[in-house]
């Protein structure tokens, strides 16, 4: 299994970025995936996911609500996070993660994701 995340640049805040996580050896829309970010000195945080049935969340509080949505295209088994408003605090690597069970709730946590892409830079200028 293999994920590619891709769509990751540099924009000025305000802006908009899309990503793209495609896999390999995996049906997105047999399991869950979620987007995380990190940046540099923190932890790894979760930002976002959309379950097997096709049912999202996202990060709890003002973080990323309202802002950024993540969608999925079964038939090009590509999964998307749409971000818009973009903030210099938003400035991080942004990773997809797959959770191949067909598992009734959405983790939010590190270990419900066994496979991971590569990560893609985000930066949002002021």
């Amino acid at each position: 299994v293999q994920l590619q995340a891709s769509g990751g640049g540099l924009v000025q805040a305000g802006g908009s970025l899309r990503l793209s996580c495609e896999a390999s050896g995996l049906t997105f829309s047999r399991g869950a995936v979620g987007w995380f970010r990190q940046a540099p000195g923190k932890e790894r945080e979760f930002v976002a996911a959309i379950s097997w049935a096709g049912i999202t969340t996202s990060s709890d509080g003002d973080s990323v609500k309202g802002r950024f949505t993540i969608s999925r295209d079964n038939a090009k088994n590509t999964v998307y996070l749409q971000m818009d408003s973009l903030r210099p605090e938003d400035t991080a690597v942004y990773y997809c993660a797959a959770d191949p069970t067909r598992s009734p709730r959405i983790g939010a946590g590190l270990r419900t994701y066994a496979y991971w892409g590569q990560g893609t830079q985000v930066t949002v200028s002021s």
